[in-house]
């Protein structure tokens, strides 16, 4: 019987492999980070966190005012359209990427967590990069055929100190025809 893991079929493609741990597309936000978006997001999860609304407390805890942690991927969040740039606008693209050299059409993420680093704060110029981590053999499950891949966006201010990383789980998939 052939060891499943040694099956030359599952071999990544070099250009994949040269691609794990490897940061990817680079970019610097087009726009400070501002306190409307904090301001926006308490107020539709309705968090009342003092920390977040009140500048002596963030003063007293914090050093001074701290964005909401969780926002920490709006400033990877490219808008749909805009000047100058080509074609369509998307936050993951190594998911993207992968998928097309799978030639895997459909996808989801099934994990995504964030480390949190040191604070964003109002102000900060936040840059990302996406780096691949990892992509698996072959599986099957019940949504079809495909590989899981692991993908984090670490985060960075102007200072270029790790404020979070977020890391994406995602399996890219070809249903059962």
């Amino acid at each position: 019987m052939t060891d499943p893991a040694s099956d030359p079929h599952d071999e990544l493609p070099a250009s994949v492999v040269a691609l794990i741990d490897q940061p990817q597309y680079p970019v610097t936000a087009d726009f400070d980070v501002e306190r409307s978006y904090a301001y926006n997001t308490l107020a539709a999860t309705q968090n009342a966190n003092p920390l977040l609304w009140d500048d002596d407390v963030a003063a007293d805890l914090a050093d001074g005012p701290i964005m909401p942690p969780t926002t920490i991927s709006l400033w990877m969040r490219p808008h749909y359209w805009q000047p100058g740039a080509a074609g369509e606008q998307v936050a993951l693209q190594v998911h993207f990427d992968l998928k097309a050299t799978f030639d895997l059409p459909e996808a989801v993420m099934t994990d995504n967590t964030i480390t949190f680093h040191e604070p964003v704060r109002p102000g900060d110029r936040i840059s990302h990069a996406q780096v691949l981590r990892s992509v698996s053999p072959p599986k099957t499950t019940k949504l079809g055929s495909g590989r899981f891949w692991v993908i984090d966006v670490e985060f960075r201010n102007q200072h270029d100190v790790l404020v979070g990383v977020e890391r994406y789980t995602g399996f890219g998939y070809r249903r059962a025809s």
